[in-house]
């Protein structure tokens, strides 16, 4: 066990999704996995360990934000032996060609945070997604024919920023969406030498306004869900 998660060993699975909401993680284990067991509810960060097609999977709430995320993502791979981690949860869109309830799968973060130049003694690092996991969604995407895209996202340590970001600059330079986690996944998946990816569903649409309900919210994520659970059938 950790501070922050009543799991023993063994509990969790090599193969974990990480939505951010705790009520989204309950949702995914009660709707897609077999026979779901919760093992923790430290805090209210619920996580459960079923089945998917005869694998075990897990899926553990990540809360709100890189700090909280690398607290639960470094757990996962130091702590249990978590092999593969799919971050599925909400953006909003800054690139005019990406439009609402579309699918990202990020092949990098980009940062406003400080997370990485603290760790690199002032050095940026290129947070990317693992090659293995990104060709095996971009596959299994093809198969399901679930329309997808690929490109940057943008982790921002503010939600309510003061001064918004120039985001035609950031879109000019391929970043398609923003939001607050994807970067420290793809670091600590390097670090622990394990497979991270980030999959997110467009929410709202920063530059336009436009914006779904929750209740869509929730169904529009379910063919990402999907294709996050297809895409770990590929790993042991």
């Amino acid at each position: 066990m950790t501070p922050h998660n009543s799991a023993k060993v063994g509990d969790i699975a090599e193969s974990v999704l990480m939505p951010g909401d705790p009520l989204r993680a309950k949702y995914i284990a009660e709707n897609f996995l077999e026979n779901p067991v919760c093992y923790n509810q430290v805090r209210n960060a619920l996580g459960f360990t079923g089945t998917y097609r005869g694998k075990k999977v897990s899926v553990q709430a990540s809360g709100m934000g890189i700090p909280s995320f690398s607290i639960y993502a470094n757990e996962l791979f130091e702590f249990y032996g978590c092999k593969n981690v799919i971050r599925v949860g909400t953006c909003g869109a800054v690139h005019p060609e990406i439009k609402l309830r579309d699918t990202i799968i990020a092949t990098g973060a980009c940062t406003d945070s400080a997370i990485n130049r603290n760790l690199f003694d002032g050095q940026d690092y290129a947070a990317v997604a693992n090659f293995e996991l990104l060709r095996a969604a971009a596959d299994t995407a093809a198969v399901m024919q679930v329309p997808v895209n690929f490109g940057l996202l943008f982790s921002s340590d503010l939600f309510y920023a003061e001064k918004p970001a120039n985001w035609d600059l950031w879109s000019k330079y391929g970043v398609l969406a923003v939001e607050m986690e994807a970067v420290a996944l793809y670091t600590l998946a390097a670090k622990y030498h394990a497979r991270g990816l980030a999959m997110v569903s467009v929410s709202d649409h920063v530059i336009s306004g436009e914006q779904i309900s929750p209740e869509e919210r929730q169904k529009g994520s379910e063919q990402m869900i999907r294709l996050a659970l297809e895409t770990l059938l590929d790993f042991s």
